[in-house]
């Protein structure tokens, strides 16, 4: 008997462990809020950070300098999440940038055949843009057309979500670097998406979300 259970000890432990540190350590702990209640769009537009897993983005004026981070994006995180119905991306954009949007967003559907109705560019003043940005209180910087390649999460209270670990804080995931997304966004959009699941059961309102 003592045989079979060291042969049992020498087989499973080592499996667990390579469990454990193959799923990453961010799947056992919640993902840190860096910046409480930034500015909520719905006072500048229809939509809304509230009750929503939010990726938001700054694409700026010019957007056809954009389609590989909106490639990478769509592909790595859009098209993986967007079936959960409270997941969506928003860009924020300076007025005027609208038709390039639209030319955006045609294109990758023409691509990837990929349904981008959670996936929406809202047009604002710059003031309000930058207003929007300079409340996530970051240590990034938007450029001269009003854009940044960092993406961000942002949960369902209106609070920036990253990390703040040994490596020091990570406000945003740079969406020109597939490495970054994959190493990273993916596993905290996870993070997010299981504690959204999680309260929405604890309050008995989860439906097959997924």
């Amino acid at each position: 008997m003592r045989k079979y259970f060291v042969l049992t000890i020498l087989f499973v432990l080592p499996l667990v462990v390579y469990l454990f540190f193959a799923s990453g350590i961010n799947h056992f702990a919640k993902l840190p809020i860096l910046t409480k209640d930034i500015k909520d769009i719905s006072v500048i537009s229809s939509e809304s950070f509230n009750n929503k897993i939010t990726i938001l983005g700054f694409f700026g004026s010019k957007i056809q300098d954009k389609y590989g981070d909106a490639g990478n994006l769509n592909q790595e995180i859009f098209k993986r999440f967007n079936e959960f119905k409270d997941f969506q991306f928003l860009m924020i954009q300076p007025f005027g940038t609208k038709s390039l949007s639209d030319s955006l967003l045609f294109e990758m559907n023409r691509l990837t055949k990929t349904n981008f109705q959670n996936w929406k560019f809202i047009e604002v003043s710059n003031k309000d843009l930058l207003d929007v940005f300079e409340s996530l209180k970051t240590d990034l910087k938007l450029d001269s057309s009003l854009a940044t390649s960092y993406v961000f999460i942002i949960d369902r209270d209106g609070n920036l979500r990253g990390r703040d670990d040994e490596e020091g804080i990570k406000y945003g995931y740079d969406s020109r670097f597939v490495a970054d997304i994959n190493n990273n966004m993916v596993d905290d959009v996870k993070v997010i998406l299981a504690e959204y699941r999680m309260a929405l059961k604890k309050n008995n309102i989860y439906k097959n979300e997924f």
